[in-house]
């Protein structure tokens, strides 16, 4: 695949600088440029095929998700991991790409490059094993909560494609305030770890029909989280 560059196909006329919205955590916008986009959309719509196809995940007390969502690696269930996916058909989940290894290896470098403290809780070399890819259609939304089923600490890369949406940044306490509101475009980068790493974080809001031209998108916001699960051996 190619590098990433460019201003994600947003054609803004300004550029968004990257921000760091608290220690550990980095917006980059635009990040992603046309092409990586459509790539990974391609990638997205390949691995949503199955074996395992992308779902409603059913929550322990019998709610269900409003994003879709297919997992790659490892398979995600609240809250485990596993190879196979028992909660949908019981086949393994396709196996995690060495090219998307290494986008999460750049995406880490691109957040943290010249953060002050940052060499503090950056990876020497970082890994990532699973990816879960979600689909917001309509109004799905996501609601607070922390990414604490990996046994890994290492940082959660967060690649956005397609309609913007709201991304809220919580603290690591609670669900409340303090919290801060991000929007993220299509092709921007978001990347938390270090004290950072468990924050509480949630989508309250998609925009339909505000994803610039050129992504492969035909409506929605996928947006693919990369992450270390620190597992080993056939399940987890």
């Amino acid at each position: 695949m190619n590098s990433p560059a460019g201003d994600g196909g947003s054609g803004e006329l300004f550029p968004r600088p990257r921000t760091v919205v608290a220690p550990g955590a980095v917006h980059v916008p635009g990040w992603l440029g046309p092409e990586r986009q459509r790539e990974l959309v391609a990638a997205c719509r390949a691995w949503a095929a199955g074996p395992v196809p992308m779902r409603h995940t059913r929550l322990p007390r019998g709610g269900v998700m409003s994003v879709q969502t297919v997992c790659v690696g490892w398979h995600w269930q609240p809250y485990r991991y596993s190879r196979t996916a028992g909660d949908v058909n019981g086949e393994r989940v396709v196996d995690f790409p060495g090219w998307l290894a290494g986008l999460g290896r750049e995406a880490v470098a691109a957040a943290y490059e010249g953060v002050p403290g940052a060499e503090s809780y950056l990876p020497e070399a970082y890994a990532p094993d699973t990816a879960l890819v979600n689909f917001y259609e309509g109004a799905a939304k996501m609601g607070m909560h922390q990414d604490k089923d990996e046994k890994s600490r290492a940082p959660v890369v967060s690649l956005s494609i397609g309609d913007r949406c709201v991304f809220r940044f919580g603290n690591t306490e609670n669900r409340g305030r303090p919290y801060t509101d991000v929007e993220l475009g299509s092709g921007d980068l978001f990347v938390f770890g270090g004290p950072a790493r468990l924050a509480y974080h949630a989508v309250p809001k998609v925009y339909p029909g505000t994803a610039g031209p050129g992504t492969g998108m035909r409506g929605g916001r996928l947006n693919l989280t990369l992450r270390e699960t620190g597992l080993d051996g056939l399940d987890g």
